[in-house]
């Protein structure tokens, strides 16, 4: 049957609230059970986890009681130890105050007995003091006795016996003193020919004999005549390039001979010569490339020597400038001996004897060494080698002692270190012992006869004299022919006219000494 709309709405929300209202109840039911399960379980779980949590704390506590334990035991054997550490403290106090009580026990027993000393002391005390004053007593008696005796006063004896004591002192210390000064004189005599024979015998070099000309052999009459060129073209472009001279010997027209004071120069120009004969193209162009190539040779060659020089004796290596110098004296000679071996022997002969000095041997070997540098200069420069030589070394920073050495080693300036005395002795035993130096000896009193006859045929010259090899001379005037003021003009022409007659290297020194005396007698009575 079908009702109004209404009603059909009305039916349906009656439906619908009584489905909700049943749906409500059936969810009420299901949460209440749901809620009683759930509080279940958290009850349960509440109980699981204090079953838990007492078991956790049983365990802790057990754990705990077992680490105080633990603890306790460690305390205990610590207190144990530190108890018969305290023991053994005080045990060994007791002993030490036992030992301090004998001690002082001691102490009072000595004192006792220096008491007893001092009273001993004093009783013999005033007894010396008697025994004094009787021998006072006595002594002055005896003196009185002796003055009455011998006729002299206390004093006047006294002074009497100190004046023949002095006398007998002074005797006998003058004969000491003297006979110290011999022994002294003879130990040392014999000690220096010790020290030098046997630096000698350890470092003796041979020696090359050398001299300022060099001649060279050419192998025909062709080569003659390139080589002099189209009016001397060639020849006289070759001396310009190497600095020295070209002599063609008329006795033996195949023969050439290099002349000049520069020792490396005459080396380059020899082997220049040397490679141009024997390309046999000689013109200018040729001739400045060989002497190029020549000159870079020898310096190299030069470099090298000094090297080896410094390697040799073992001594710390110097400046390379003063290398390269040491280097050219492989070509320098002094009176036919080579300059570098010279002063390879000069440094070994100083290390010995500083050696035996106990002097600075590495010091000594480097001025030995370096004393001639300056013969690697002078024939470039004007200057004596000496002061030359401790110009170069004070530049590149050598030791004073060196540059001393090097200065005064003839006697130039003054010492001022006993290695500057070891060199200018060294020097002398290189240059004089036999077989050192091979110059001609005609030569050589060639060359102090013309520089004495020059000297002399000045007018006013009453002596002359050539010293240190000809590099010195010392003239000798005559008072009433030259004066003071004329003396220092006299000096000037001799030296102008040993510049325009001789070719010497380095400088010859002139020393004019004018002496004037008064002498007068007195003659006496009688």
């Amino acid at each position: 049957m079908t009702g109004s709309p209404v009603t059909d709405s009305l039916l349906c929300v009656l439906f619908l609230a009584a489905g909700l209202g049943a749906g409500w109840l059936l969810a009420s039911r299901a949460g209440r059970r749901s809620l009683s399960r759930a509080r279940d379980e958290s009850s349960a779980i509440l109980a699981d986890a204090r079953a838990q949590a007492e078991n956790l704390r049983k365990l802790e506590l057990a754990k705990a009681r077992e680490q105080w334990q633990g603890e306790l035991v460690e305390k205990e054997a610590e207190y144990t130890k530190r108890l018969e550490s305290v023991k053994n403290i005080e045990r060994a106090m007791n002993r030490r105050d036992a030992q301090l009580q004998g001690v002082d026990r001691q102490f009072q027993e000595r004192e006792k007995a220096i008491e007893e000393e001092k009273a001993t002391l004093a009783a013999r005390e005033g007894d010396l003091a008697a025994r004094h004053a009787e021998m006072d007593r006595l002594a002055a008696e005896y003196v009185a006795r002796l003055e009455k005796a011998s006729g002299l006063t206390v004093e006047e004896a006294k002074r009497q016996l100190v004046a023949n004591l002095r006398n007998e002192a002074e005797h006998e210390a003058a004969a000491l003193i003297r006979q110290i000064k011999d022994d002294a004189k003879r130990t040392a005599d014999l000690e220096a020919q010790k020290i030098i024979t046997l630096a000698i015998e350890r470092v003796a070099v041979d020696q090359v004999a050398e001299r300022t000309t060099s001649q060279f052999r050419l192998p025909d009459e062709g080569i003659k005549g390139r080589l002099i060129g189209h009016e001397g073209r060639n020849i006289k472009f070759f001396e310009e390039q190497t600095g020295v001279q070209l002599l063609i010997n008329n006795d033996d027209p195949n023969t050439v001979v290099i002349s000049g004071f520069n020792p490396v120069a005459r080396e380059v120009a020899r082997r220049s010569l040397d490679r141009l004969v024997q390309s046999g193209k000689i013109h200018p162009r040729k001739i400045q490339e060989v002497v190029g190539k020549a000159k870079k040779q020898v310096q190299r060659e030069c470099q090298l020597a000094g090297e080896e020089a410094i390697k040799h004796l073992k001594i710390p290596p110097p400046h390379p400038e003063i290398v390269k110098l040491l280097g050219k004296l492989k070509y320098r000679t002094s009176y036919g001996q080579n300059v570098l071996n010279h002063a390879i022997e000069v440094s070994e002969l100083c290390g010995s004897m500083a050696a035996e000095l106990r002097l600075d041997v590495k010091l000594a070997k480097r001025a030995g060494l370096l004393h001639d540098i300056g013969k690697a200069i002078d024939v470039e420069r004007e200057g004596t080698h000496p002061e030359l030589g401790g110009e170069a070394a004070r530049k590149f920073g050598e030791h004073e002692v060196v540059v001393n050495a090097i200065e005064s080693h003839h006697e130039d300036v003054e010492v001022i270190h006993p290695i500057s005395i070891l060199v200018a002795v060294c020097d002398a035993i290189s240059g004089s012992r036999p077989g050192a130096r091979r110059a001609s000896l005609t030569d050589y009193l060639r060359r102090i006869e013309t520089l004495e006859g020059i000297v002399q045929g000045f007018d006013g010259v009453e002596q002359c004299f050539a010293i240190q090899a000809g590099r010195e001379v010392r003239v000798i005037v005559k008072t009433d022919r030259v004066d003071d003021d004329r003396l220092a003009f006299l000096a000037s022409d001799i030296s102008k006219k040993i510049e325009e007659e001789m070719d010497y290297p380095g400088r010859v020194k002139v020393t004019l000494i004018r002496e004037m005396k008064a002498v007068e007698y007195a003659g006496g009575m009688g």
